[in-house]
């Protein structure tokens, strides 16, 4: 694994040996190892998506290559060539709050090559104030005006745009759980990688920003496959607020979502159940028909140092859920403090809590032997709130390389109280250029 991590290191960095015009052309790159484990918890029982309640280990690793031209003024391409190999824990399963970013529905042994964004961005300076912009992945240095409009069509992530947080949205750089990094209730239009094709709009205007967005589902809920004719869609809408508040920057998102596809009805299922005998089997009621759900994302600097964040929502629990995860209610809560109280101004270390929940006729779903996209223990007997905790300590060893390491307490996995509480343990290395 390292061997394989390290040559393809060597190529992002040999990539960037080319000259090339900065004005036009930027290529940057990422690498990033997450090694995860579980200590053994109690478990009477388990089912086909369970958390496997011995001490296990799974690791990941990525790199990415982000390619990048301006064709004209204002406008940007990119191209992201990722490589990819590992698996989370229990093949990504068990807990609704997956306790890592860095693991996809999909896990391989070898190393496998994809293009998870390949989309064009075109910026329309509207007037006020011009402001700098500093190289990134996926982005150009230059300047814009604060009121602009945004247009991004192509294939890239959902959450590229909407739902987003300063201290908690990357787990290349922050927290590690799905719960946390995202609301857990935003249930995004996404392959199995967490990618769409689509399009988005954002207006800038003052203190305000509108957004919204059209994307591609799966052709089935939580597949690889994604949909290309806009028959099945995710339409998705935000309003952000920014603010000074006690002389510090925040702001406060407010996201709303719709899924038109073909999706079950849990209580559609239950009743099926009850007639053939059999476990609760949400393909087989699968219909054309719609999910909605809201949420909010706040975040506030306190100090220099030190951020919080807290972010929430819910979506209908009456139906499936068709790409994310199967949470219908979340609340999380965090903070992020860099490290000059002690000496260590570019070490940062998090916090976060998160709660997720779902509606009573889901846990009657899964308790009837229903699964859902990443829980499903059998059966269900005791339900409860999904509680988590998540802390960790990131260190930069060089200007572009860090380390973290990270623990997650479980409680009540899948909505079980009969199984758990877990502890998960994780180290993550990452560089960047």
């Amino acid at each position: 694994m390292f061997r394989f991590l390290g040559n393809l290191i060597g190529l992002a960095i040999a990539a960037l040996a080319f000259p090339v015009d900065a004005e036009t052309v930027a290529v940057h790159g990422q690498a990033t190892f997450v090694d995860q484990g579980t200590l053994a918890f109690h478990s009477p029982y388990s089912g086909p998506n369970s958390l496997d309640p011995g001490s296990r280990g799974r690791e990941t690793a990525d790199v990415t290559l982000y390619l990048g031209v301006q064709p004209w003024a204002g406008a940007e391409i990119w191209a992201n060539v990722e490589a990819d190999q590992g698996f989370g824990l229990s093949n990504t399963l068990g807990v609704a709050g997956f306790p890592s970013g860095e693991a996809y529905k999909v896990g391989k042994p070898t190393p496998y090559l994809k293009v998870p964004r390949l989309f064009l961005r075109q910026t329309i300076d509207l007037g006020g104030a011009r402001e700098a912009v500093d190289p990134d992945l996926n982005q150009f240095a230059g300047s814009r005006t604060t009121d602009r409009i945004v247009i991004t069509a192509g294939k890239f992530g959902v959450t590229d745009i909407f739902d987003s947080n300063q201290f908690a949205h990357d787990p290349r750089h922050d927290f590690l759980n799905w719960a946390i990094i995202d609301t857990g209730t935003f249930d995004y239009a996404a392959d199995a990688w967490g990618f769409s094709y689509g399009a988005a709009v954002e207006w800038y205007v003052g203190r305000w920003t509108v957004r919204v967005g059209v994307f591609n589902l799966s052709t089935v809920p939580n597949s690889e496959s994604l949909g290309e004719d806009f028959s099945q869609f995710e339409a998705v809408s935000e309003i952000e607020e920014r603010h000074r508040l006690w002389g510090r920057d925040g702001k406060i998102e407010v996201t709303g979502f719709i899924n038109r596809g073909r999706m079950g009805r849990f209580s559609d299922a239950l009743r099926l159940s009850q007639l053939t005998h059999q476990p609760a089997d949400i393909a087989a009621v699968r219909r054309y028909q719609g999910r909605p759900g809201i949420g909010f994302n706040l975040e506030q600097d306190i100090t220099k140092d030190l951020g919080v964040f807290a972010h929430g929502g819910v979506a209908d629990g009456a139906f499936e859920a068709y790409e994310f995860s199967d949470i219908d209610r979340t609340l999380a809560i965090g903070a992020s403090l860099k490290g000059g109280r002690w000496g260590r101004g570019s070490d940062t270390v998090g916090l976060a809590l998160v709660a997720n929940a779902i509606t009573g006729v889901h846990q009657a779903f899964l308790n009837a032997g229903g699964l859902g996209i990443l829980v499903g223990d059998g059966k269900l007997p005791h339900p409860g709130t999904e509680e988590i905790i998540e802390t960790y300590y990131d260190v930069p060893v060089r200007k572009s390389v860090h380390v973290t390491l990270d623990y997650q307490f479980v409680d009540n996995p899948a909505y079980n109280r009969d199984r758990g509480p877990v502890s998960i343990f994780a180290a993550r290395l990452h560089a960047q250029f």
